[in-house]
């Protein structure tokens, strides 16, 4: 287990993700400090933590001096948009990941944790499980899986060039919490989309689309394995999910509403069509990468980091939907109210967050 005084570094802080971080490792006692790194400082001021400004894409930002004497760099930060532009979250989450780990590397940080995702995996199978050995060469045609997926080969290199710093890779399917559905809407459904249209007793039937099954999980759960991963000698890759898979079928009977068969092609039709007008900001090439995520097997995470969800996937997507319509919200840039948005006059198109 890790020694008193642990100092930890959380890049991307502010996100969904970062946020529940932050709040697990300021309740352990065997972390003493904590750095939020994020390009947007917060108003909020959580136990044990300390925020500093820092855009990991841009070259003229020293890296380095923020890690220097850290025991751990929990590395979250990523770009979803502007999917129109893949350059610009190219230069975020490849380029901006690249200078996270060697910076990591010249402040001789001995531990890195990494937020990889489900969407790093190659195409698998949906009616079995499979294991962190499953090939991560993505969906070539989703920037964000053909990113995650690249920055696995990076951290490929990364570890045989610093075999002295022990590397994590934690690769969950998609987090959820009721103060992060806000920010999600925006990023994924976008502000024409209205909420009204994700009322349960608004959805009295559901499209059965073929291959439509993936894995979440509740955001506290993704923080806990992060914490675990951080406080105890573990390395490599490690696969996050909890019950049930989401499917047609599970929504349902949430719901209460019935089934319908629906091809993939008209569905994936309607989201391109959407997308090219921006009506929906979830591209196409999402869409079909969902249809092709594997269902991964999270027994490693709970034999070696004692990891068990404490939420099923029902009550994180009930906290999620009460979130959306209450419009709750924390004090970061990412996570902020669309009334505090509104406040500040702009719109946000992207966040670092996981």
């Amino acid at each position: 287990m890790a020694s008193p005084g642990r100092r930890v570094v959380v890049v991307g802080a502010t996100g969904n993700v970062g946020t529940s971080i932050v709040q697990a490792f300021g309740a352990d006692p065997r972390v003493d400090s904590i750095l939020g790194l994020a390009r947007r400082l917060p108003k909020w001021s959580p136990a044990k933590t300390r925020w500093a400004s820092a855009d990991i894409g841009d070259e003229s930002t020293d890296l380095t001096e923020h890690f220097a004497g850290a025991d751990a760099v929990i590395h979250l930060a990523w770009l979803f948009q502007p999917t129109h532009h893949p350059a610009t979250t190219w230069r975020t989450n490849v380029h901006g990941s690249s200078r996270v780990f060697d910076a990591t590397a010249a402040a001789g940080v001995p531990a890195l944790i990494y937020a990889s995702f489900v969407g790093a995996y190659s195409p698998g199978p949906k009616d079995r499980i499979v294991d962190e050995s499953w090939p991560t060469h993505g969906w070539p045609e989703s920037a964000l899986c053909r990113e995650k997926a690249y920055v696995e080969r990076v951290l490929d290199a990364f570890e045989l060039q610093h075999p002295e710093i022990r590397v994590v890779r934690l690769r969950p399917g998609f987090i959820l919490k009721r103060e992060a559905a806000g920010e999600q809407h925006r990023l994924f459904r976008g502000p024409l989309v209205p909420k009204r249209l994700t009322h349960p007793e608004r959805m009295p039937a559901l499209p059965a689309v073929p291959g439509m099954r993936y894995q979440a999980l509740h955001t506290h759960d993704a923080a806990e394995a992060f914490r675990q991963a951080t406080v105890r000698t573990v390395h490599g890759a490690f696969n996050l999910a909890a019950e049930p898979v989401v499917d047609a079928p599970m929504l349902a009977e949430m719901f209460g509403a019935r089934t319908f068969p629906l091809p993939g092609w008209p569905a994936r039709a309607a989201v391109s069509a959407a997308w090219r007008t921006h009506l929906l900001r979830t591209p196409p090439s999402l869409f079909d990468a969902v249809l092709h995520f594997p269902i991964m097997d999270t027994s490693r995470a709970q034999r070696e980091l004692d990891w068990t969800p404490r939420y099923t996937v029902q009550e994180a997507l009930q906290e999620w939907l009460a979130g959306l319509h209450e419009n709750a919200s924390m004090p970061t840039p990412p996570l902020a109210s669309s009334t505090e948005r509104a406040s500040r006059g702009r719109v946000e198109v992207g966040a670092w967050k996981t």
